[in-house]
């Protein structure tokens, strides 16, 4: 045993004991239930003392929200007052359980999932030992399922952040979280793959594949490596019964990292854009344009005085490359505008009439039109509408996006949120700030807004 290489030998001696207690070498007194600590002169496998600095910077994230509740009849004023019912719409609570990660002890920052505390009226969270605290929500970014929550504690302990970019496939981590609401619980694994994307219609993705399980109410919660430094944040797994069949993804440490701080500086992630319009190449688009493979992204429009149109982008361009590497698909072209920060310079394989060449295009900031709400309708007094960005509507969005509404304001009060994206005003189908300020001359007696968000659409009905 003491030629093999040292990170085999307690892998191999835990196998050991496995042996001897097949064969009935253990001894069969009262002490066969307690495994030695040792096997010739090497001590068992164990992860309990990286555990014992990891887990108490895990903690458990409940929530609280209050939905109004919707009905297309009593809602009518008309009809609550015929009926003699209050003036206030009816609600309902809805409670939702996550996890969160300690990351920086003494100003109390615990990261975590937007889609865990995102839209929360009350935040809770509880330590390892037991004590709670009323969590303030410092931001959250949709985009990347990433928020920050800060807790007024003492006494923390946080997790060290490792660089996720060393990690590579078959690297041993572990996940730490509250499944379930059981309580805190472990789990481990290895990286199953790295960089995994489109698995979804939106957001910026780079996840981390592992087959550690991550159960509802992980997420949120810490993928650790051996060392015990976080590597990354448990957001979602993919599963046909709902239920873990080890296929589970992270969020990468370096890139929590990069959006907590645009949160604490900002209060929001800034992303840059190139200005481009663009299309998954597909085979028929392929055959079209005459091209020898669907390899790439089409360019289909350029804003005027975009970094794009700079770098002389013109429609009917295919991009191949970016930075070096192929370039398949719009989702990674929009992972690259989301995720580098602004300044980055983007250098873009460009196919143009059969020849090859390469350009350099710089992440610029967008700068989207808005407008305050209350210039429409004094119903809408609070909300601020402001124009998609170029990365939305690559991802196939339309409408106009709702970037702030002020607490207790009539359009909070019938639940409408920031994030929201407005596409429809009663049967009038929105797809611009343009169309929305096209019917500020409408008064309708009920106000009906058509919103989508991830979870689909809905109405909102602003008295």
């Amino acid at each position: 045993m003491s030629q093999l290489p040292s990170r085999l030998v307690p892998w191999l001696t835990g196998l050991l004991v496995v042996a001897a207690v097949a064969i009935g070498s253990v001894p069969g007194d009262s002490r066969a239930a307690t495994l030695p600590t040792a096997i010739g002169g090497q001590p068992l496998p164990s992860l309990a003392p990286m555990l014992t600095r990891v887990t108490p910077a895990v903690v458990n994230i409940s929530t609280t929200t209050r939905v109004q509740v919707r009905d297309a009849y009593f809602d009518d004023p008309m009809v609550r007052q015929f009926f003699g019912l209050p003036a206030t719409p009816r609600e309902r609570v809805e409670q939702s359980l996550g996890s969160g990660v300690i990351v920086d002890a003494a100003k109390g920052y615990v990261l975590t999932n937007n889609h865990v505390v995102g839209g929360a009226d009350d935040i809770s969270v509880t330590l390892q030992d037991g004590r709670t605290f009323k969590g303030k929500l410092i931001g959250t970014d949709p985009g990347t399922d990433v928020a920050v929550v800060q807790i007024p504690a003492q006494n923390l302990k946080a997790l060290p952040l490792a660089d996720s970019s060393a990690l590579q496939v078959g690297d041993y981590v572990v996940a730490v979280g509250d499944p379930f609401g059981l309580g805190q619980t472990v789990t481990a694994g290895i990286v199953s793959a790295l960089g995994r994307s489109g698995l979804g219609d939106s957001g910026y993705q780079n996840f981390i594949q592992t087959d550690a399980s991550i159960n509802p109410g992980n997420s949120g919660g810490a993928l650790v490596n051996l060392r015990g430094e976080l590597v990354g944040i448990n957001t979602m797994i993919f599963s046909p019964s709902g239920g873990n069949v080890g296929i589970g993804f992270a969020i990468p440490s370096n890139l929590t990292s990069d959006v907590m701080a645009q949160l604490l500086a900002h209060g929001k992630v800034q992303r840059g854009s190139l200005g481009a319009q663009t299309q998954t190449v597909t085979p028929r688009i392929a055959q079209l344009l005459g091209l020898k493979d669907s390899n790439g992204v089409v360019v289909t429009g350029v804003t005027d005085g975009s970094s794009a149109a700079h770098a002389g982008l013109q429609p009917g361009d295919v991009l191949t490359t970016l930075n070096g590497k192929s370039l398949h698909n719009v989702q990674e072209l929009n992972n690259a505008e989301g995720l580098l920060p602004l300044g980055s310079t983007l250098r873009l394989g460009v196919l143009r009439d059969g020849k090859l060449r390469e350009v350099n295009a710089t992440l610029t900031a967008e700068k989207l039109a808005s407008i305050d709400g209350g210039q429409l309708d004094p119903r809408l007094a609070g909300v601020r509408f402001t124009e998609l960005s170029q990365n939305q509507r690559n991802q196939g969005w339309y409408g106009v996006a709702v970037s702030a509404v002020q607490p207790g304001s009539r359009a909070a009060r019938a639940g409408l949120s920031s994030d929201d994206v407005v596409i429809g005003v009663g049967n009038q189908r929105i797809t611009s700030l343009r169309m929305l300020r096209g019917l500020a001359g409408v008064k309708p007696r009920q106000l009906v807004l058509v919103v989508a968000d991830d979870d689909g659409t809905r109405y909102v009905v602003v008295n």
